[in-house]
């Protein structure tokens, strides 16, 4: 049992770093790729790294969906939109108090308090089946049209935005490419081992994935947040939580509802999904006053995140 629990913890240990590192290195491929090609920083943060940083949930979600149950990759879902905005928007305001730019709060925020609500509509009857998939799937695409109207419309500045230094170099493909790779692994070491150790404690296989996986998938956006906070650019941490919010439930609900299925229980329609509403209603309104989240904004989103997971194993 002890070598058993050991090898489960290096294994998920194992699928942490390699989320990390692959997130890592794809972030920065894919972000200089889109930079290359002339997007601004802030679409960039809301819809390139923002994907990117969800390619953890993705792979995460479909690998947990085929070798545990469904309900652990929602699981992954709905915790890691919680997580992102009680654990990592509330430590990178701690960090660093966060300015929200009004592009980010007209275009990008109410898609994805719209998201938030349409997600517990859509799983009302117990299920995610491939219709929803399919709706979920139809939203991704507006909203990706949506981005690339304004991009069209307000185009970047080309002298200041590309300049050499953001030259596309085959550097740049190869990080995405490994980041892929390191992605795949590090979803099923963080499957494997996390959903080991849980599901030996007779832990519900939903809150599996609503915890250990959520949180570890949620590491990416962790990263790049407190790592845009400390550098001053929280017009980054911001876009980054916003948009990765947004991807988690158009895109990786809506691949897996279409693979494999979502059966949702009462209890999760009762209180999970409600939270995710509360938790993004309360985002929102922290950001509209004043345009920005305060250190006590970010105390508020830890202590909400704190009591959340203390309702849980409570």
């Amino acid at each position: 049992m002890g070598e058993s629990l050991f090898f489960d913890v290096a294994i998920l240990t194992l699928g942490v770093l390699a989320l990390f590192g692959g997130a890592e290195l794809l972030v920065k491929g894919a972000g200089r790729l889109a930079l290359g090609l002339g997007l601004r920083a802030a679409t960039v943060g809301v819809t390139v790294v923002a994907f990117a940083t969800t390619a953890p949930e993705l792979f995460v979600a479909i690998l947990a969906a085929i070798d545990v149950s469904s309900a652990v990759g929602l699981g992954t879902v709905v915790g890691s939109n919680i997580a992102n905005i009680g654990l990592v928007l509330g430590i990178a305001a701690l960090i660093r108090p966060l300015t929200i730019s009004d592009t980010v709060m007209r275009r990008h925020v109410p898609f994805m308090l719209f998201t938030a609500i349409l997600l517990p509509i859509l799983a009302i009857d117990g299920r995610l089946g491939r219709l929803e998939g399919v709706i979920l799937l139809a939203v991704l695409v507006a909203f990706t049209l949506y981005l690339l109207y304004y991009v069209n419309v307000d185009p970047a500045s080309a002298p200041r935005e590309v300049a050499s230094s953001d030259e596309v170099t085959p550097m740049d493909v190869a990080f995405v490419v490994v980041g892929l790779i390191a992605l795949v692994a590090g979803s099923r070491w963080l499957v494997s081992g996390g959903s080991s150790i849980l599901l030996a404690m007779d832990v519900p296989e939903f809150v599996v994935g609503l915890t250990v996986l959520a949180i570890g998938t949620s590491l990416p956006e962790l990263a790049a947040s407190v790592m845009g906070a400390l550098r001053g650019e929280t017009g980054f941490a911001i876009g980054n939580v916003v948009g990765s919010n947004i991807y988690n439930i158009v895109a990786v609900l809506g691949i897996l509802a279409i693979a494999v299925p979502i059966t949702v229980s009462p209890s999760v329609i009762r209180f999970e999904l409600p939270l995710v509403v509360v938790f993004t209603i309360a985002l929102v309104a922290m950001m509209g006053y004043g345009r920005r989240l305060s250190r006590l904004d970010g105390l508020g989103l830890v202590a909400g995140y704190a009591v959340f997971m203390w309702l849980l194993f409570a």
